[in-house]
């Protein structure tokens, strides 16, 4: 089936992704996980001290004690979220209201432009 150039470009508004967090878009593949593994890494060191504390006594207590130290203490939860990229036409419409803002842009222009934008998008 052959497309015509306006509804190419009205599936590729509603269809194709940016990335609007403001990084590169190939960044949160690195990001992430190293932001998990950071937090692991933490986790481990902060076990790893606590047995430390407990290994330089024989005393059953202090073994015991460190033990529920380690078990009531929780993992702290990874506060950053995989989020799925935004359609095109919003970031477009995001680019062109922050351009306003800013002063790099004429208003008018700027509302015909996103009116245009929000009609392809239907």
């Amino acid at each position: 089936m052959k497309r015509s150039p306006q509804e190419k470009k009205r599936l590729s508004y509603r269809k194709d992704r940016r990335n609007l967090y403001g990084e590169n878009d190939k960044a949160s593949r690195k990001n992430l996980p190293r932001s998990r593994a950071r937090r692991h890494r933490a986790e481990r060191h902060r076990a790893s001290q606590t047995l430390d504390m407990a290994r330089g006594t024989p005393d059953a207590e202090a073994a015991d004690a460190a033990e529920q130290r380690l078990a009531g203490r929780r993992s702290q939860h990874w506060r950053w979220r995989k989020v799925a990229d935004h359609p095109l036409g919003e970031a477009v419409e995001f680019h062109l209201e922050r351009r306003v803002e800013r002063g790099n842009a004429a208003p008018e222009q700027a509302d015909e432009r996103i009116r245009r934008i929000r009609r392809r998008r239907r």
